[in-house]
Order: C-alpha cells, then sequence, then structure tokens
C-alpha cells in the first residue's frame, strides 16, 4: 500500500468526517436517499475494494440511517484498506456509541491519537456519550472542546441543545436549538426538538407545527414521528397518532417507544389485556423510565395482577420518593391483596399530609377499621367526609437545623445543600433567610424553571405572595405545564387576583387539552359564573378520564345539571356522591333537596336528619 496515498485519502476525507461523527442518528436527508446512496457505495466498494473514500463515506450513511453495526464495518472496512485510525477514530466511537457501547467509545477515543481535523468530532463523540451516561459534567467539558473546532456544526448545536436540557436550562437549550436552525433551516433533528422545547414551554398545540416542520424537511424523521404520536394522543387526537406510530413503524419496527405509546392508547379505551401485550413487548427496554412504571402498575392493577402492580410502584417509588400516584396504586395493590398493614403504610405519607386527598384517608380509614384501629379509623374517614383538603406543605425538614444551614452556607449553589436548608429555615420561622437562599439559586440559574418555582414556594410559604407570583410568572415563560401554571393560579388567588387566576388556569386548559387538573378547574370557574353548559363539559372529560370515583365532581356535576333544571341527570350523580361520601353534610343536605323536589318528602327528611346528626 502507498502511504502517501493513503494519507493524501485521509486528508480529502477530513472535511467528509466532519459532519460524520455527530449526526446522532438523525438523518440529514430523506431517509430513501440514503438507502440509495448507501446501496450505490456498497456496489462501487465491491468494485473497488480498496476505496477508502468510499468506505469512509458508507460509514458516514450509516450513521445517518441509524445503523451502528453498519457504520461500524464500514470503518473497519476502510482500516482495512489501509486507512489511518488517527483519521478514523472518532467515528469508529461514534458507531460503538450508537450500539449502546459508551465503554468502548471512550476507549477508542483515548485509544491513540487524532488527527487535528477530527479533534472536535472526537470531543462531539465524547460529549455524547457522557450525556448517555449522566456525567453531566464531563459532556459539558466535552461539547465545550467541541463547540471550539465546530461552531458552526448545526447538529452539534442540537446535541449542546440536548444536554443543556438534561440541565434543566430551558432558556440555554431553547438558544442552542435557535442558533442549530439558523444555520441550517432544514435540520430535521433540530426542527423536532425545537417541537419537544415548545411543547413544554408553550403547550401541546404549539408544538404541533413544528413537528411538521420536521418532517416536513425529513419525512422518516423517527423521533419526530414518535414524538409528534405522544403529543397527538395527549391532544386526544388518536386517529392522527396511530398514522404516525405506524409511519414510524416502518422505520424502526422493533423501537419500544411505539409499544409503549400503543399500549397508552389501549389502556385509555380500557382494553387492558392489550395493553399488557403491547407493554410486554418493549422486552425491558424501558423497564427503568418511570411512566414505563407507572402504567406497568396501572395495568396489572385492572387485570388483578396486584402482587406485579405492587411491585412495578415500588420500583417507582424507589426513583420518585415523592410520588402520589404511584403510592395510591401501591396502597390499593396492597388492599386488594387483602394485606391492609401494607396499604396503610403505603399511605400514611400521603394521609399525614393536610392537603391529603379524600380516596388516600376513605382507603387509610378502611386499612385502619380492619387492623382494629377504630380511632385512627375514624379520623380518618372525617377528614374524608369533609372533602376540604388543607393547604399543601412545598418543604419538609428531617435534619438538624444547624447542621443543614452549615452545609448550605459552605455550598450556597448547590440545590442538594440549599433546598433541605431552605425547609429548615421556614420551618424555624426565618422566611427571610429561606428566600435570601432562593432568590441566589435562581440568580445563578435564570434560565432554569426549578429555580424559579424554587423561589416561588419559598416566598409563597414565607408570606411573600407577590415575590412568588413574579417568580412563578417567570417559570411559566420557561414551562407552561401544570406544575408551573397551577402555582401561579393559586399565588395570583392568594394575591386577590382572582380573574388572573382564572385566566392562568384557562391558558392552561387551551395549550395541554389532556390536563385533567385545567378541566376540573376551568369547571369550577364556569360554575361561579353560572356558565353551566361550559361547566358539565369541563366535568365530563375529567369524568371520562377518571371514572365515578371523585365526590366532588359528581357532586358538581349533579348541581350543574340541576340548575339547568335536569334533575333526572342531576340524580344518578348525586346518589354516587353519596354512596362514595356518605358523611358528607354538604352532599346529603343537596341530595335532600333533589329528592324533595321529586315528591320523596320522606327520604328528604331522613338525609336532612342524618347530615344535622353528623354535624352535631
Amino acid at each position: 500500500m502507498d502511504f502517501c496515498r493513503v494519507w493524501t485519502a485521509v486528508s480529502l476525507l477530513a472535511a467528509m468526517l466532519l459532519g460524520a461523527c455527530g449526526d446522532g442518528g438523525a438523518p440529514d436527508a430523506p431517509r430513501k436517499v440514503n438507502e440509495q446512496r448507501r446501496a450505490a457505495l456498497e456496489d462501487t466498494i465491491a468494485d473497488n475494494p480498496d476505496d477508502i473514500a468510499r468506505r469512509v463515506e458508507l460509514a458516514r450513511v450509516a450513521i445517518k440511517l441509524g445503523d451502528g453495526v453498519g457504520a461500524e464495518a464500514a470503518v473497519r472496512g476502510a482500516l482495512g484498506a489501509g486507512a489511518k485510525e488517527a483519521a478514523l477514530r472518532p467515528l469508529l466511537a461514534r458507531a460503538y456509541a450508537m450500539q449502546d457501547e459508551g465503554n468502548r467509545a471512550l476507549e477508542t477515543l483515548d485509544g491513540g491519537p487524532i488527527i487535528p481535523e477530527m479533534v472536535g468530532e472526537a470531543a462531539w463523540v465524547a460529549g455524547d456519550v457522557h450525556l448517555a451516561g449522566g456525567d453531566l459534567d464531563a459532556a459539558r467539558e466535552a461539547y465545550d472542546r467541541a463547540v471550539h473546532e465546530l461552531p458552526r456544526n448545526s447538529a452539534l448545536w442540537v446535541d449542546v441543545a440536548r444536554f443543556r436540557d438534561a440541565n434543566a436550562d430551558t432558556l440555554g437549550a431553547s438558544d442552542a436549538v435557535d442558533y442549530a436552525i439558523e444555520l441550517d433551516k432544514a435540520n430535521s433533528a433540530a426542527l423536532a426538538f425545537k417541537a419537544n422545547l415548545v411543547r413544554t414551554e408553550e403547550g401541546l398545540k404549539a408544538s404541533l407545527a413544528w413537528y411538521d416542520d420536521a418532517l416536513a424537511a425529513d419525512p422518516d424523521n423517527e423521533d419526530a414521528l414518535i414524538e409528534q404520536a405522544a403529543t397527538l394522543g395527549d391532544l386526544g387526537h388518536y386517529r392522527d397518532m396511530l398514522t404516525a406510530l405506524r409511519h414510524a413503524a416502518t422505520i424502526v419496527p422493533r423501537d419500544p417507544r411505539l409499544f409503549y405509546l400503543q399500549a397508552v392508547l389501549a389502556a385509555r379505551a380500557d382494553n387492558y389485556q392489550l395493553a399488557r401485550s403491547l407493554l410486554q413487548r418493549t422486552r425491558g427496554e424501558l423497564d427503568a423510565q418511570p411512566s414505563f412504571m407507572l402504567l406497568s402498575a396501572i395495568v396489572e392493577l385492572e387485570l388483578g395482577g396486584e402482587a406485579v402492580a405492587a411491585t412495578w410502584a415500588d420500583r417507582l417509588l424507589a426513583e420518585q420518593p415523592e410520588n402520589f400516584t404511584a403510592r395510591r396504586i401501591l396502597a390499593a395493590a396492597e388492599w386488594a391483596d387483602g394485606d391492609a398493614d401494607a396499604a396503610l403504610a403505603a399511605l400514611l405519607p400521603l394521609v399525614q399530609r393536610p392537603d391529603a386527598d379524600s380516596w388516600s384517608l376513605l382507603l387509610a380509614s378502611r386499612s385502619a377499621a380492619e387492623l382494629g384501629r377504630r380511632i385512627q379509623s375514624a379520623d380518618y374517614l372525617g377528614r374524608a367526609a369533609a372533602l376540604a383538603p388543607g393547604e399543601a406543605v412545598p418543604f419538609a425538614a428531617d435534619n438538624d437545623y444547624g447542621l443543614l444551614t452549615m452545609a448550605a452556607d459552605a455550598a450556597p449553589l448547590n440545590p442538594a445543600y440549599a433546598i433541605p436548608a431552605i425547609s429548615a429555615d421556614l420551618s424555624s420561622g426565618n422566611g427571610a433567610r429561606a428566600i435570601a437562599r432562593a432568590t441566589r439559586l435562581r440568580d445563578a440559574n435564570r434560565g432554569v424553571a426549578d429555580a424559579h418555582i424554587l423561589l416561588g414556594d419559598a416566598a409563597l410559604a414565607g408570606g411573600r405572595t407577590d415575590l412568588a407570583v413574579q417568580a412563578y410568572r417567570a417559570a411559566r415563560d420557561l414551562d407552561a405545564s401544570e406544575r408551573t401554571t397551577l402555582r401561579l393560579a393559586n399565588a395570583l388567588f392568594r394575591a386577590g387576583d382572582a380573574a388572573g387566576s382564572g385566566a392562568a388556569i384557562l391558558a392552561l386548559q387551551r395549550s395541554q387539552p389532556s390536563s385533567i387538573a385545567a378541566d376540573r378547574l376551568s369547571g369550577h370557574l364556569a360554575m361561579d359564573i353560572e356558565h353551566w353548559d361550559q361547566a358539565i363539559a369541563h366535568f365530563e372529560r375529567v369524568r371520562r378520564r377518571i371514572g365515578n370515583r371523585d365526590a366532588v365532581l359528581l357532586r358538581e356535576l349533579a348541581r350543574a345539571w340541576a340548575a339547568k333544571g335536569d334533575d333526572t341527570r342531576a340524580l344518578p350523580l348525586i346518589d354516587r356522591a353519596y354512596r362514595l361520601q356518605p358523611l358528607n353534610a354538604g352532599i346529603m343536605e343537596f341530595y335532600a333537596d333533589l329528592l324533595e323536589r321529586r315528591g320523596k318528602n320522606q327520604a328528604a327528611a331522613d338525609l336532612r336528619d342524618k347530615a344535622a346528626q353528623i354535624g352535631r
């Protein structure tokens, strides 16, 4: 082999390689074009096995097609034909990374010299590997090096945006992806990631146009198709969702996300047997994802697999101890399995809160009664019947105040130390100090929604409603989801701005039509201004999602129908509410009124007598 020819080929390939290593599997052109190019390259190489340039181009095309195995084979073929490892080491590392062999990719990068033209690519691959492995500090250093070498590479800026998003830096992620689009307006991966960010920042509907743009740039972008499908499902556009999933299935038929999203759709249709079958087809690849664990727990509970449901809920709680839905599922599974003690243990972190929901309190009451704890059972039952939960406690400190504050003072910008110290400050009545700590964190992380939420929570707990409203507004500008908008609505209401609070809720309902909380609160707003049809529409959407197990929802629906003069529809609803909460005086009084209007005076009198006895 003529080594002068080899090095000449390497120099000619450098420009090609600069775009090859970091595409991260996201194609720059429609898949069909790349598949046709791969076939042509394979034919050329078959005729001329020593053509290094064509082998390297083949590796590049394989990466665009998401084929890590094919990329590795092409790189090895080029090396076998005489190419220098120093030129191809980053490309080989990318191939390994695409096969989820991150350690092997890093070892390859560290295994020898890399030509100057490929230093940026090597740093880029290292950044992607570190990001996938959760080492954000190492990823930051690697991406900084990559951007220094390749400042105008659009695909690289998409990965920088992903890194910033993983750091909860919404503003930084948005800036990075906007720059990626500025550099290449046809970058489908950039447009799809922009859609994901818009979905968080502005809502589901606002993101659809960006997904359309991404798919116009590359109709076969499987990530865009799958994310679009998920968004359409959340909007209730199930036919369009299935269309997107079917298209994605022609490209990546074994992608576990396809089966998961179809399982979500099946569960929403109450077809839990189909949902279980679809979840099993993911082959364990999504088992570590919280959303997968939650859906698996729900499906197994509905199918009578209480022990399996409890296992999934336990696994999720190990990852997310504050996941109240998982805790309720665990309690329900344990109760259905006949273990009242375990059910009560699962519920204790919920029922000990002043804002405990009535469902949890009712199950806790039954569990306590089963265990012979009558006084405890009666207390839970009374709180459940009141249908009036207290205020949520945003912070809870468990450790020594002095130790917590000392640790936070030593590292004021470390959330792991600052947040417990804020809790301790609030618990000890030092609200001003708590707000000061939260302000420092916010000032250092203005592009992070969580930093603004933390300040808002501290301000609200510390009695600074005005500051809480400002902080929550800033958070909502970065993240328009329930967690920010409902906080803002609550703070506005506390500040005396009922109109602003209502506007925030209605904006959430418009941007996130699948939000149960938004529909529920919008229904209450409609009730307040006597827009009965609107209230019914909102409450019925919630009822279709959760069923007939919410006494307050059923009571409000009954009130709305009664206000419209339709007692025939109101009576079955208030009857269901009464059966759920037979000790709630307000439900009994309203039920009695309806019965009396239907001429059932004795039944009405009996209910009023019962309500009076409970009130004594």
